[in-house]
């Protein structure tokens, strides 16, 4: 786990997928008399991926699990422990990948506006969702965001992402302004004696918070403003990829902000700006 860590630079979370990924590979190699990953071959492989399909795992599981034995074959090829890689041509069928839910311009703008700013809590709501819109951000990489990662003058944040990637996101103004506020208004109130480090949001308790509390952030904000939509704070990473991409942005940039080590991550979003460029078409073209 090491080699994923330090080589290939995953999560922890990840290395955790992939750790029981290959406990359940190994419990069927053993069911099958074999107590040695490299002494595996392919037919054993694919009868293992015939059982996950038998037992209704879905596609995309599927896939990690495939991940997970090709990434420990290949490491028993770097290190001279084999000379051959049975899961080399297993290949499944490719996850169709459903286009993320986002939100318009004004849907945005109106969550975005309903925390009660006359509290310290409703302060640090909208500099949380101020913040979640103008850099994409994943959960984990706002509530993880620390003051010194805020560089005011350049507006720009340092965003640690995925395998703790270091990226750059510009910032806008208006995000900008109520971190602003939030530091001298509310973070201050949520102080405590225990330390909190340099962490950004925090909780009434002065801790940090956590994916939970975000989530009803995001969900409370969302009834407030009357939205019937499904949304997440995922949701705000999809629509900051998504008007961006509608307004002309380039999309090896917006990969850059996403923190997307493969742009065909990034391209999902070129479907939803071509639904947005037929709808345009189908309004102004005279004979549209």
């Amino acid at each position: 786990m090491l080699y994923l860590s330090l080589e290939k630079g995953l999560s922890q979370n990840t290395i955790s997928a992939y750790r029981n990924d290959l406990s359940t590979f190994s419990d069927f190699l053993i069911s099958k008399g074999i107590e040695n990953y490299i002494i595996s071959n392919q037919e054993l492989i694919t009868e293992f991926f015939v059982l996950l399909t038998e037992i209704g795992l879905n596609p995309t599981s599927r896939m990690r699990y495939l991940s997970s034995i090709k990434s420990l074959y290949k490491y028993f090829l770097t290190i001279g422990k084999s000379d051959f890689d049975p899961s080399e041509t297993i290949e499944l069928p490719k996850v169709s990948r459903k286009l993320p839910a986002t939100l318009s311009i004004e849907e945005i703008k109106c969550i975005i506006e309903q925390p009660d700013v006359s509290s310290p809590a409703g302060i640090r709501d909208r500099a949380i969702l101020e913040t979640l819109y103008a850099c994409g951000l994943r959960v984990s990489e706002l509530i993880n965001l620390k003051q010194r990662d805020i560089l005011f003058d350049a507006e720009i944040v340092r965003v640690f992402g995925k395998g703790s990637k270091e990226r750059i996101v510009p910032i806008g103004k208006s995000a900008l302004k109520w971190i602003n506020i939030y530091k001298k208004k509310a973070r201050v109130r949520f102080l405590k004696l225990a330390t909190t480090g340099d962490i950004l949001f925090l909780n009434q308790r002065g801790s940090q918070l956590s994916r939970m509390t975000i989530w009803k952030i995001v969900n409370k904000a969302t009834n407030d403003a009357g939205i019937e939509k499904e949304v997440h704070p995922h949701t705000f990473r999809h629509s900051f990829a998504t008007h961006l991409l509608e307004g002309g942005a380039d999309l090896r940039a917006v990969q850059e902000m996403l923190g997307h080590s493969d742009i065909s991550t990034t391209q999902i979003y070129t479907h939803l700006d071509n639904d947005y460029i037929k709808e345009v078409h189908r309004t102004f073209h005279p004979r549209g």
